[in-house]
């Protein structure tokens, strides 16, 4: 911490004495300080990491959109060649627990940068993979490379806000993913520089995220304490709400941590309900264009159509996490965008009619699009430590249930209605309903638990030294 920073604050008087106080460590902090410190954090942080994360999705999703612009008969993905392009999934899952320690050790201004120059790369040469053998070579490497960003971010985000206002945090730059849906007119490039409209897809794509990249190595910040943009009394602010938000758990780095990760079964509900939720996103992105074309649209009108599900996706993230985090619930708030999603794939299921099912994608995409940052939320919030919470506990729900991008490429194999693809996914929102209801009567109980053995043990915060690496089983912890 910034110890000229917090002698400062404690001789000074607050910025606002109108609104309500409360105490962090040592430091007298309004409300009113709080929100205008963290709307010039969210000015400095969000929309750039925003934009990263848009460039990721786009990247991944777009083969979607190439497969239905003239790939799949120049690279003679005939049967189940396309769908073995979820080989990117393995990678991807594989490399996001790994990537997310990296992270802890070497600084995020360096880390994230780097992945996004090696992903580019990758996606600007899958322009010339013109056969099947090079789709999944290419496919494979682009998954290790990107692997680390989402649930990098997602860790980046808790070094910087308090569990309760991380929420919307979330939502808001995976907002972004909701508009990376269809890169729409690329593909009239046909031609042009003796290349087809799907192959300058790749290859555009990849060249602006590496020139965004190579920009990040300057305009990312890495910590608080570091942050050039906030004065010293304003980083230790941050500073100490992160530290009192925390309960003084541990935030270095040790080998155990990882384990206590690794052991606790909340993870594994979590993991449920996040692959659940997963599958549907991952089928919205990689076969939309294509359900929209086998109900009856043509291609480029396909690509069109994309957009305004997406884009209503986007709206409803960001609604529901702005509200998540203004009532501090993330469980409800999966059951009831689950649900609605539920109801959209119904939709898709047992209607014929085009405009009917046009509209069922419109409900899956509003449904199932918000509980993925409220659920990252609810998981960073139910494991203590910064290790445990987000270095490992959050890779690892991501990096698991990554590998349902698999289920996602191969369920969709039923054209025009997709029976089996919306019956499936049907089946995974129920499961992530019934795990969510099981994790808040859960979580519920464990707070109670803790609440009676503080009570009659006579444990208070001065002994929070103590439990410092129990991590979420320390009795202090909520």
């Amino acid at each position: 911490m910034d110890t000229m920073g917090k002698k400062s604050l404690e001789q000074e008087k607050p910025i606002s004495d109108r609104a309500p106080t409360f105490h962090v460590l040592a430091i007298e902090v309004t409300e009113k300080d709080r929100q205008r410190l963290y709307r010039k954090v969210d000015f400095h942080i969000l929309p750039f990491i925003s934009f990263l994360y848009f460039l990721s999705f786009l990247d991944r999703s777009n083969i979607g959109n190439a497969r239905i612009a003239g790939m799949a008969v120049d690279a003679k993905l005939t049967g189940l060649r396309y769908n073995v392009a979820a080989v990117f999934f393995i990678s991807y899952a594989l490399g996001e627990v790994p990537s997310n320690i990296c992270l802890k050790l070497v600084r995020p201004s360096i880390w994230i940068p780097s992945m996004m120059v090696t992903w580019g790369l990758v996606l600007t040469l899958m322009c010339l993979c013109n056969t099947y053998r090079s789709l999944i070579i290419a496919r494979f490497f682009l998954g290790l490379a990107e692997a680390g960003l989402f649930p990098g971010v997602a860790f980046y985000l808790s070094l910087w806000y308090r569990r309760r206002d991380v929420g919307k945090r979330i939502a808001i730059f995976f907002s972004a993913a909701t508009l990376a849906g269809a890169p729409y007119g690329i593909e009239k490039m046909e031609g042009v520089g003796g290349l087809h409209g799907w192959q300058w897809i790749f290859c555009l794509e990849g060249i602006a995220t590496v020139l965004v990249a190579l920009t990040s190595y300057f305009l990312l910040y890495d910590y608080p304490e570091s942050a050039t943009f906030l004065t010293s009394e304003e980083r230790a602010m941050i500073v100490a709400m992160l530290e009192e938000d925390n309960q003084n758990l541990a935030t270095d780095f040790k080998l155990k941590f990882v384990w206590q990760a690794f052991s606790d079964y909340k993870i594994y509900v979590q993991i449920g309900i996040y692959i659940g939720l997963l599958i549907p996103i991952y089928a919205i992105s990689l076969f939309l264009p294509t359900i929209i074309n086998k109900l009856g649209f043509s291609s480029a009108n396909a690509q069109l159509l994309t957009v305004p599900p997406f884009f209503a996706g986007c709206v409803s993230v960001i609604a529901v996490g702005i509200y998540s985090d203004k009532f501090n619930l993330r469980g409800p708030f999966i059951v009831v965008g689950a649900f609605v999603s539920l109801i959209g794939f119904i939709i898709l299921y047992t209607q014929s009619s085009p405009g009917v099912s046009y509209f069922g994608t419109f409900l899956a995409a509003i449904g199932v699009f918000p509980t993925i940052p409220v659920d990252l939320a609810w998981v960073g919030s139910a494991a203590g430590g910064d290790v445990r919470k987000v270095g490992v506990s959050i890779a690892l729900v991501i990096g698991v249930s990554s590998f349902g991008g698999i289920c996602s490429s191969f369920i969709y194999i039923t054209p025009p209605h997709f029976h089996i693809g919306h019956g499936t996914i049907m089946g995974w929102l129920s499961l992530s309903i019934l795990l969510s209801l099981f994790a808040m009567w859960d979580y519920n109980r464990l707070n109670k638990i803790n609440i009676a053995i503080c009570q009659r043990d006579r444990i208070d915060q001065k002994q929070q030294e103590k439990y410092k690496d129990l991590g979420n089983d320390s009795p202090l912890f909520r």
